[in-house]
């Protein structure tokens, strides 16, 4: 399965989630039930990935853990917060780097409609 392919079944389950449960609560329950629809689909979830930081012959855990990684591919990052700043971003993609996956999903619940609180990035 692609990356894309992937991604349209995260966003499909991620709009039956936020239907469902609405805007405003805490980012685990959304995390939570998003992982759950996910594996109804048939999909490989893992739910606040641990990832270390390698540099060059040293190993930090640095505590950085990915919401969601979907299939060892797409990251997922979820948010409640009115809009996406510099940071978010740059933690999405830094998860990315580290998880060396090409395609990564930033998703705040807390917009009234969830397709205005998407960002897709692509390394």
């Amino acid at each position: 399965m692609t990356e894309n392919e992937i991604s349209k079944i995260i966003l499909d389950c991620a709009f039956k989630v936020h239907t469902a449960l609405g805007p405003g609560l805490l980012e685990k329950v959304y995390q939570e039930c998003l992982a759950f629809e996910l594996k109804k689909e048939g999909l490989n979830v893992e739910i606040e990935r641990p990832m270390p930081l390698i540099y060059e012959d040293i190993k930090f855990d640095c505590g950085y853990r990915i919401d969601l990684w979907v299939e060892r591919k797409v990251v997922v990052e979820l948010k409640v917060v009115e809009a996406f700043n510099d940071v978010h971003i740059a933690q999405t993609l830094t998860y990315m780097r580290l998880s060396e996956s090409k395609l990564g999903l930033l998703l705040t619940f807390y917009t009234k409609s969830l397709k205005n609180g998407i960002k897709r990035l692509i390394l």
